[in-house]
This record gives C-alpha cells, structure tokens and sequence, in this order.
C-alpha cells in the first residue's frame, strides 16, 4: 500500500509541477469522477458479489498547437478483504486492498515531419470499430474482461500511432505494438464465465488441475502487434477498412498432461495454455438514414496455423484424444445495428451480433441480440431502462435448449448535473453450452454511484 501511495503521489506532483508553472501556455486541464459500484447475489442470502470504489483521474496538457500529454490512471479499492489468518491483520493491503492502474499515458505530436501527420507515441486506447460496445474489428488493444457486464472495454497498450490525413476526408493509420500483451480475465464471481469445463467418462474425476502458461519471446518482430487502417467519408457515411497482424489475447490450451493418482479413477491435470498468431482484415461504416442511426463492421479472423490441443496419460501419447481448437481457415465476426431518438425524448438501440470475443472458428459463432429502450423524465433527471438486455441462440435447431437471456433493468437519478444515482440488476435465464449459461447462478442487484468533475 506505502509503494502504490508512493508512486501515486510521485506521478501528481511531477505532473503539477510540470504543469502549473506554465498552465497558460500549455492549457492544461484536469478531470475525472469518482464511481462506486456495488453488487449482491439475488440469491444466496445476499452476498456480496462486487465492491468496486475508482477514483478515474485524466490530466491533459497542450503545448500550443505542436503536441499533446495526456494520461488517465484508475486509483482504486477492487474486491473484498481475503484474510485467511489473523496475522494478516496487520496489512492494509490485505484487510482494505487498493491498486494503482495507468490506463493511458502518452505524448501526440501534430504535424511531425509532415504537416498531414500526427504520431502519438506511449501507453494508449487505440480504439477501432463503429459499433456499439461490441467490435468484432477493435483488436489491436487486449480486452479487459475483468468486469464480463462491462462490454467493449481494453486495455491500454504501449507502442506508436501513426496518423496521416490526405484531407478532412480520408486518412491512413498506422501501429505497431512492441510488446504482447494478453486480455485480463474476469474476476470474483465472473471466473466462471470463461472457465472451461473438463467432461471425464466415469469413473474418473479429477484431484487436482495446475497449468502453465507459455508467453511470446518479447523481441521487436516476435512479440509484436501490427496494424494499419484506411479511413473515408463518403456520402454522409464514415467507411473504413483495416488488417491487424497479431494474437489471439485469450489463452488456449495446446497439451494436457494426466496423470494417475489411485486406482478408484483419480488423475491429476497439468494443462500447458499458450497464444497464436492470426491475421484479421476488417471493414466498418457508419452513418444515418433519415433520422435513423446505423452502423456496421465485420472482421475476418485467419490463424497462421492449427491449434491442436494434445493429451497424454504419464507421457504416453494419445493421438485418438487430440482436439482442433482452431483451423487455420478464414472465420468471420460481423454486427449490424441501429437507434433512434423519438418525439418525447425515449431512445432505442439495437444491435445484431455474429460471434463474441471467445468464440473462434469457422461455425463455433453464436447470435446474439442485444436491445435497450431508455425513457427520461424531468428534465433528464430522471431515466429508466426497463428491458435494456440480450437474447442469444447458439443452436437454430433447437433453440429451447440452447439459448441464453441477460436482462439488465436499471433506474438512474441526477440529483446534480455533475453526479448520477443508478439502482438496477442483472438477470439470467438459457440453457446449454454459452458463457452467459454459466452466471445462471449469479443474479445481482446493483447501485453505481457516479460523480463527475
């Protein structure tokens, strides 16, 4: 805790002092708010399922029209106390467990070299994509998956941003990422979202489960990430098309080894995860018909090779027990959506999505339709989503078994421009095989607290 305070109170006063003293003439402005979001089980006599306190800090500091700092650091108390022992009482960052995050920190120069361009260099957002939170082209940053509810969010990454504009109409971009960096997994009650289940035929159960994991050398081509996107606006509609050359940020298993412990069909699992290479080539618009919004994007996903998952029993191979994780053939993502804004002030957003983060492989894409409807009241104090959620089907063919239901019902009172009161829920229905199945078990109510500066 003293070492996170530290570096905290470091960062503050280099930025201040660098800052104040010419605030003028680099227009500094400071900003950020302060959440609280807490959650409990619906079940389960009400237990705690999230406790999140995030003081959200951005500072920015242009140096007249050359060049821009900006960064964004989470200062923030995440989860619950876990004591195991009375000795641990001692450490506060055991008992009230805080943690330090820089989201973002980077330098942008404008008109570097060339008057057409600007290169951003640093930890940033590199964000790609027109839809709504779900991107299936927004793949040069990691995902952050540490909150599954909270769709579309990443993390930063470290590297250089080239942007060249040939008019107000049309640009290039260019990226590259020195340094691999994987999506973060969810966390508390979440886990279970994209933890894989082992089905073993009886009598065999499993005593124990370990793994190892085997990261890119990090080297200026092997642990690299590439991108590059063109951009136009034709016809009222903004167009892109773009290719990412890098990695799949979720693990994957490539070897089981099983070893067995007694005669009663107990094994011990050691499973070695690891990353693969693919290309992805994507395409997006966005626009407005009438007074309608619409959008669009889809991303083609190609692996440089097989992913073959192999097993073996005390290492003695089993080749009629490898599995095909991925092919090394084109798959695609693809989302098209729309909103509009009625006569009184309700708005309505829906999307239509083919394929969710973890979902790989040419036919192993489920559908999901994601809806909400919102209504203000009182000079937009007051607004309520009563069905704001998802329906997913993963298999056409017998949809009664294999669909999934979020609904996420919330009401959100502002009782000052600045700072938002939101009570609500999250809800959970389906049957079969699909990550939203899973938190079945795991219906909570919320309050967010929201205060803005």
């Amino acid at each position: 805790m003293k070492r996170i305070c530290l570096i905290f109170t470091i960062i503050f006063v280099l930025i201040f002092n660098s800052g104040i003293v010419k605030a003028q003439e680099n227009k500094l402005k400071f900003s950020g708010n302060f959440l609280t979001d807490q959650r409990f089980l619906l079940q389960d006599e009400g237990l705690w399922a999230w406790n999140e306190n995030r003081l959200d800090l951005k500072l920015e500091a242009k140096f007249g029209s050359k060049a821009k700092f900006y960064t964004d650091v989470w200062f923030r108390n995440l989860g619950l106390p876990k004591i195991a022992s009375a000795s641990q009482l001692y450490n506060k960052d055991i008992v009230d467990p805080y943690n330090l995050y820089i989201r973002e920190a980077y330098v942008e120069f404008y008109g570097l070299l060339s008057k057409n361009l600007d290169v951003k260099i640093g930890k940033q957002r590199i964000a790609w994509g027109t839809a709504d939170k779900l991107n299936p082209t927004d793949n040069l940053n990691p995902y952050d998956l540490e909150d599954v509810m909270d769709f579309g969010r990443h993390n930063g990454s470290i590297g250089i941003n080239l942007n060249y504009y040939f008019s107000n109409d049309f640009s290039l971009q260019a990226v590259y990422l020195p340094f691999f960096e994987p999506a973060t997994t969810p966390v508390g009650v979440f886990a279970v979202a994209f933890t894989p289940t082992m089905e073993l035929p009886p009598p065999s159960y499993i005593v124990s489960a370990s793994d190892s994991l085997v990261m890119p050398v990090f080297s200026l081509t092997q642990s690299a990430t590439t991108g590059a996107r063109f951009k136009a606006f034709l016809g009222g509609f903004d167009f892109s098309v773009s290719y990412v050359y890098g990695f799949d940020g979720l693990v994957t298993p490539i070897h089981n080894s099983i070893t067995p412990v007694n005669l009663e069909g107990g094994i011990n699992v050691h499973t070695t995860t690891a990353f693969y290479r693919q290309s992805i080539f994507g395409a997006d618009f966005a626009g407005s018909i009438g007074s309608v919004g619409v959008w669009g994007e889809a991303a083609g996903f190609l692996p440089d090779s097989k992913v073959i998952m192999t097993n073996d029993i005390a290492g003695q191979p089993l080749p009629d027990q490898d599995s095909l994780i991925v092919d090394n053939e084109l798959y695609v993502k693809f989302v098209v959506g729309m909103d509009y804004t009625f006569g009184d002030g309700s708005y309505i957003n829906f999307q239509y999505l083919h394929g969710f983060i973890h979902e790989r492989g040419r036919g192993n894409q489920n559908d999901y339709f994601m809806f909400g409807y919102e209504k203000a009241f009182f000079d937009d104090k007051l607004k309520i989503e009563p069905v704001t959620g998802g329906f997913i089907v993963s298999e056409w063919n017998d949809i009664s078994k294999n669909y999934a239901v979020i609904w996420m019902p919330s009401i959100t009172y502002k009782p000052i421009d600045n700072a938002e009161i939101q009570l609500g829920a999250y809800v959970f229905a389906g049957e079969g095989d699909n990550m939203f199945v899973s938190l079945l078990d795991y219906d909570m109510g919320f309050l967010k607290v929201r205060y803005s500066f």
